[in-house]
């Protein structure tokens, strides 16, 4: 058993802590990778989403093997096993232990300006990593937990080794792992994709992530802008939404600003989500510039369980429209438009070549419009094709398809940026490009 992705392994872990709904939960998330994952128990719990700041030791010769972990509050975790097997000094130890709080004192700058430091006096403390090898960071993790008044601490992960929680010992009340395989060398491989979580995805799941308890300090259910803005939300947004694909109906989030010229439709790629962080942080975009949003699951979950529906383009495809139709009943703009990434860009070209589907727009990041290659030539709708400049197969594949499309259309390639868009500063790239051009053809913001 694998993991598609973090967010796949988040949901997975999310059916584990499900008792935990509406108790005093905070879910605390390990930078980086842990981050993705605590994104998707937060959202299940509906409990808001924090960061713990722990950096891994390494030994200086095997950078991935831990000896230890430093965190915020000077918290201090060390493997002496390790030490002495690696043959590091105290003197060098030391030296690396700072080299690490320097890392952290940086991330906090740009991590607690985004997200303040939630309040876990009383609370119970759900520490979340995309899984664990020696146990390091999460120990250090659970004693800032603690530290900062937890009144109980969850360790959740994916993934683990045999033992792994007597690894953590009396640093966590309560444990929960989806895998304990017996035969375990590295997270790695239990990932379909483990690719780097980058700083701007951190940020994208803090933004789009609540901030607070829907409940207040009784339990009591609070309601209006405040509460909303506690959860993140802004004015207008219906955080809910159920819509009809036919006759299947799908989970969705839908966001409406006052006075929004459009609304863009996003179509999600294989193994990912409507919660996919990367298409949360340009959605997040999108409704700051005034543009309404609908991020929703292409596939019900009896349906992801089979992998061939996830690369069924002409299946993606049908969705969006039916989708597309559904939004169009429900009294909302006509001017719609679409966001894809990767497959998900195959099924907005192909549902927006389809005939009467007057799609005003059309952005695809780090899409596979080769997946659409016989419907291009049919695309009325204007199509700007983002891409990352060292994202050499895809870079190729999208130059071919502009050349097959007879729309207005244009290919902005993001310097420095690879499939994911995972380096600083290119997902924000990426997000500025699709707004101002959902903006000149859906309409200026009335903002």
């Amino acid at each position: 058993m694998t993991f598609a992705d973090r967010e796949d392994a988040g949901r997975r872990l999310a059916d584990l802590l499900d008792y935990l709904r509406g108790q005093p939960a905070v879910v605390l998330g390990l930078p980086r990778g842990g981050v993705p994952v605590a994104a998707q128990v937060a959202t299940r719990l509906g409990a808001p989403l924090d960061v713990i700041i722990v950096r891994k030791v390494g030994v200086p010769f095997q950078p991935e093997l831990a000896m230890g972990a430093v965190g915020e509050d000077d918290a201090v975790v060390t493997s002496r096993d390790v030490v002495a097997m690696a043959g590091v000094t105290d003197q060098e130890l030391a030296s690396l232990q700072a080299r690490e709080r320097e890392e952290i004192a940086a991330r906090a700058a740009r991590y607690r300006a985004v997200r303040p430091r939630l309040d876990l006096a009383g609370k119970i403390a759900v520490v979340v990593d995309d899984g664990i090898a020696t146990g390091a960071t999460a120990r250090a993790a659970c004693q800032i937990a603690r530290a900062h008044g937890a009144a109980q601490v969850v360790l959740a992960v994916p993934v683990a080794p045999p033992g792994w929680q007597e690894r953590i010992g009396s640093g966590a009340d309560e444990f929960a792992c989806v895998l304990e395989p017996p035969s375990f060398f590295a997270i790695g491989q239990f990932y379909e994709d483990f690719s780097q979580t980058s700083e701007d995805e951190v940020i994208a799941c803090l933004r789009a992530t609540g901030s607070a308890s829907a409940t207040g300090p009784a339990g009591s259910a609070r309601a209006g802008p405040a509460a909303d803005a506690d959860r993140g939300q802004r004015p207008g947004t219906d955080p809910e939404v159920e819509p009809m694909a036919g006759t299947t109906r799908l989970a969705g989030n839908l966001t409406v600003p006052a006075g929004q010229p459009g609304i863009v439709i996003f179509a999600h790629g294989s193994g990912s989500s409507r919660h996919s962080p990367r298409n949360r942080y340009v959605a997040a975009t999108l409704a700051d510039a005034g543009l309404g949003t609908l991020l929703f699951d292409l596939l019900t979950p009896a349906e992801e369980v089979d992998r061939a529906n996830v690369f069924d383009i002409g299946l993606l495809a049908g969705r969006l429209s039916e989708v597309t139709a559904w939004l169009r009943t429900q009294g909302r703009p006509e001017r719609i438009g679409y966001f894809g990434a990767s497959t998900g860009a195959a099924a907005a070209l192909q549902a927006a070549a389809e005939p009467g589907a007057d799609i005003a727009a059309v952005v695809s990041r780090g899409g596979r419009p080769d997946l659409a290659a016989e419907w291009l030539a049919a695309v009325t709708a204007p199509t700007l094709l983002i891409v990352g400049g060292d994202d050499d197969v895809v870079l190729d594949l999208n130059q071919s398809a502009l050349a097959e499309l007879r729309c207005d259309s244009e290919l902005a390639v993001v310097p420095g940026a690879t499939h994911l868009f995972e380096e600083p500063g290119t997902l924000e790239a990426a997000a500025a490009l699709a707004r101002d051009w959902f903006l000149r053809y859906l309409g200026r913001s009335a903002r």
